[in-house]
């Protein structure tokens, strides 16, 4: 299928996006989500579009797209679901909620399954790296967003409810949206769903409560000695 090109709209956002720096170039990275939400991935016009509003060579741009996973050179499903596999998901189950989604989906790593016919949304899988949920493992996620303690089986309910266009809510967040809903999140652009669900769960608030419960408080700063720098020319001990 044809690339949907950069419409006035989106060059105009991209613009709005590298003015809310103080060095445009800092905009990169959610100029990146949002011709995302646009194209459904990074294309070359994408690319250059990026270089020629930051003042940069489309090389500093696909360097950087090409070393972020998050962004796609390829097309996504309209619900990408990632499967955390590092260690500690990977032995509470991840490893094999992956292998069963790929075998259900029939597709392998980073690949988006055939849309069968009566099918509303497409779904693409990808293995990821730690999500910063190990409370919650195992942790898949859909188009950035939690779904914890997750079963094999649940995880097939779970993606076949996305193909059916039903409605599927994170587990400490908002109804789910679409990839290109999401990246135009990322990019910047709320969509006022920021306060739908909770966004801490009790085991990631368990340390907190443990604290409060032995009165323990955190160091106050003021009162730490300060550490002076060794002075130039001056030995380490």
């Amino acid at each position: 299928m044809k690339n949907q090109s950069l419409d006035d709209k989106t060059l105009n956002e991209l613009r709005e996006i590298a003015g809310r720096y103080p060095e445009k170039r800092s905009g990169l990275l959610p100029m990146l989500h949002l011709v995302q939400s646009a194209q459904g991935k990074v294309t070359p016009e994408a690319i250059e579009a990026c270089a020629d509003i930051l003042d940069i060579s489309a090389a500093e741009v696909s360097g950087v797209a090409t070393f972020y996973t998050m962004y796609k050179r390829h097309a996504v499903g309209d619900f990408h679901v990632g499967v955390c596999t590092n260690t500690l998901c990977a032995v509470m189950g991840g490893d094999a909620i992956f292998d069963r989604l790929k075998e259900h989906l029939d597709i392998g790593n980073d690949e988006v399954a055939e849309q069968r016919q009566g099918d509303q949304y497409s779904v693409s899988l990808e293995h990821v790296e730690c999500n910063a949920a190990c409370d919650y493992a195992p942790v898949v996620m859909v188009n950035w967003e939690f779904m914890d303690n997750q079963t094999p089986e649940g995880a097939v309910q779970m993606v076949e409810a996305l193909r059916a266009g039903h409605d599927v809510r994170s587990t400490r967040g908002p109804r789910l949206c679409t990839w290109r809903e999401a990246e135009r999140v990322l990019a910047g652009f709320p969509d006022g769903r920021v306060d739908e669900g909770p966004a801490a769960g009790p085991a990631s608030l368990a340390g907190l409560a443990l604290a409060r419960e032995n009165g323990w408080k955190a160091p106050d700063v003021a009162a730490v000695p300060a550490v002076e720098a060794p002075k130039e020319g001056q030995a380490d001990a």
